[in-house]
């Protein structure tokens, strides 16, 4: 097949053996790669297990783009069931290993079983083997990636990898590659309970287009538009906070654990130009991509004087920084550098922390339970202090390395108002109270509170989609067309994510014409806008039947009480409550789901 490697390796890591799988044309076209194809493996499995169980399945998929020069298509899609939600786990990051791993002449590994002890999987072409990693075990992702490296003596060989607190099964620990991380729903834990530190992958094929020639004149083309666009540009600067003012402005950015609308903080410490100002920092692009939306920082005064690496990105410094009141810029720079280096998620471990700042307030957590530190807002070495012990499994860590939900089951009491979740999972750093179509992007997400999945307050802060039928912004507050913009945008991008190609070309003024003729000339197949989004359809009604086998229905689909019902009196949100109800029963209808949203399963008879 053109566009694709047409095999998956499948390892079976307790039995250390080995075996190629054919990927057809027939389940290639249906479900494209990434997203999809993830979800396509893992349907058969016994979603049953326990997510730290040997038996639960782990998955890494590319697409038919990847490996490819097209312009930001290098990231890879990792699945399995979520040790921190318990349902559909599925999480994405760019860099360099997807790539890498496709230009080796695989589009995706299938991971069983468990290691009687560490290992890391060495994939050199078409030459797979398992090695010891009891070297390697405990290392940082960083030192894990330099590690591999020497020992190869490959300075191109790319590297997954989990970090410490993967292997101590945190729940909130993420997947780390090239300073990237796939970071949410907990699948470093799934790494780190089959014993499997990294995977490293060195990749010397080529990917065989159906029309070459056109391919190539087609990605100078899209470089021309992007790099043209005023939306990179403004990325290629400040980096994903380039928009902090913009939407702290209308109260979309969480302050004190999403109970303010208001903080001085963010204007004058935590906004793009302001953090460029506070750091040294320059554009850290991934593979063929001309956004450059990654930060390559270095402080060169203060308390983190020294620190250099992969800065943090708006997620990161709003978790970390309004989320906690904390405005020490160099604080959140390090708290970034200390998650990626343990191998923890940003957004969970920021939230959880705000969620334990307020049991302190309010006396559920003391002194005591945190050995001494004084866990009060804005106390940004007490946050690094908490960070650390969660990272090491260390004293209240060990509770709170398994999110805020766990935490806040185990301490009882008033807490449980504090966890900012859906389906287990904490919310991302936008407040739905802002941009109304959260309210149903959210609770629908099929791996828990997601901003990735589906970012669709884009339409409503004015970034229009004229060829998905939405030529004009929608207002912010309203609940009219939400539903629908929701169920539509999710497929989209859930097709989007399948090619795989990252969403932030939209900012590019790329669109799915632009996206469906690359697809062609890559594949040969001849694509239309609503076959993509029947894929996408696909793909996202097969993760809500597996999360349905799970238990989970509408009970399940909704926001934390605190933003269904608290108006905040100042700020951008003007006192707004989202109508999560009335846009949820407008979904589901459009979905062709029950009022209870369980899909018709009608829809789902093609999937294998």
């Amino acid at each position: 097949m053109y566009g694709y490697a047409g095999k998956l390796l499948k390892v079976d890591l307790a039995a250390r053996t080995f075996a190629v799988e054919r990927l057809g044309e027939d389940i290639a076209r249906k479900f494209l790669g990434g997203a999809a194809l993830a979800g396509r493996l893992l349907w058969d499995m016994d979603w049953q297990v326990d997510p730290l169980d040997s038996k639960n399945r782990l998955v890494f998929t590319v697409g038919p783009l990847e490996g490819t020069i097209a312009p930001c298509c290098s990231r890879y899609v990792v699945a399995a069931k979520s040790p921190l939600t318990g349902i559909w786990g599925e999480s994405r990051a760019s860099g360099f290993w997807g790539p890498e791993l496709k230009l080796a002449g695989w589009d995706g590994i299938i991971v069983d079983g468990k290691a009687e002890s560490p290992v890391y999987l060495w994939i050199n072409d078409g030459v797979v083997k398992i090695q010891d990693a009891s070297d390697i075990w405990g290392k940082d992702t960083y030192e894990t990636e330099e590690i591999l490296r020497q020992k190869h003596k490959d300075k191109k060989l790319r590297v997954v990898c989990i970090g410490p607190a993967g292997e101590k099964l945190a729940r909130i620990s993420g997947i780390f590659n090239d300073g990237r991380a796939a970071a949410r729903c907990g699948l470093g834990a799934v790494m780190g309970s089959k014993c499997l530190k990294a995977v490293a992958v060195r990749g010397t094929g080529k990917v065989s287009l159906a029309r070459e020639s056109e391919f190539k004149g087609l990605v100078k083309e899209l470089n021309k538009i992007i790099i043209a666009a005023p939306g990179r540009a403004s990325m290629r600067k400040y980096g994903t906070n380039d928009s902090m003012a913009a939407i702290y402005k209308a109260g979309d950015v969480p302050i004190k654990n999403f109970t303010q609308g208001v903080w001085d903080g963010i204007p004058s410490k935590l906004t793009g130009p302001a953090i460029a100002e506070a750091v040294v920092a320059s554009p850290r692009p991934c593979k063929f991509c001309p956004i450059g939306c990654g930060r390559e920082i270095e402080i060169n005064e203060g308390p983190y004087e020294g620190l250099t690496g992969p800065g943090p990105e708006y997620e990161t410094i709003a978790a970390f920084g309004s989320l906690c009141m904390n405005d020490n810029v160099g604080a959140v720079a390090k708290a970034n550098d200390l998650c990626n280096r343990y191998g923890l998620d940003t957004i969970s471990t920021g939230a959880t922390i705000a969620f334990a700042c307020e049991c302190f307030e309010k006396g559920i957590i003391t002194e005591k339970d945190t050995d001494g530190v004084e866990l009060t807002w804005g106390n940004y070495e007490a946050m690094l202090t908490m960070l650390e012990k969660i990272g090491k499994r260390q004293g209240i860590g060990d509770l709170l390395a398994d999110g805020s939900k766990r935490a806040a089951e185990k301490l009882g009491g008033d807490s449980r108002q504090f966890v900012m979740h859906v389906k287990g999972m904490e919310l991302p750093m936008h407040d739905p109270r802002a941009f109304a179509s959260w309210a149903v992007a959210y609770p629908t997400s099929n791996r828990g509170a997601c901003h990735i999945q589906t970012p669709t307050y884009w339409l409503e802060r004015g970034v229009t989609f004229p060829d998905l039928g939405f030529p004009e912004p929608l207002d912010r507050f309203t609940s009219e067309g939400k539903a629908a913009w929701a169920k539509i945008f999710q497929d989209f991008c859930e097709a989007v994510e399948s090619m795989v190609i990252c969403k932030f070309i939209m900012y590019g003024n790329i669109r799915s014409p632009h996206m469906l003729k690359l697809i062609s000339l890559s594949t040969g197949w001849d694509i239309s806008l609503d076959e993509l989004l029947n894929i996408g359809e696909r793909s996202f009604n097969l993760k809500r039947m597996i999360n349905v086998r799970l238990g989970v229905s509408r009970k399940d689909d909704t926001l934390p009480e605190r933003i269904r019902s608290l108006q905040l009196v100042d700020g951008g949100t003007e006192g707004h409550i989202p109508d999560q109800e009335t846009m949820l029963s407008e979904y589901y209808k459009l979905r062709g789901w029950s009022e209870d949203g369980i899909p018709d399963p009608g829809k789902l008879q093609d999937f294998i």
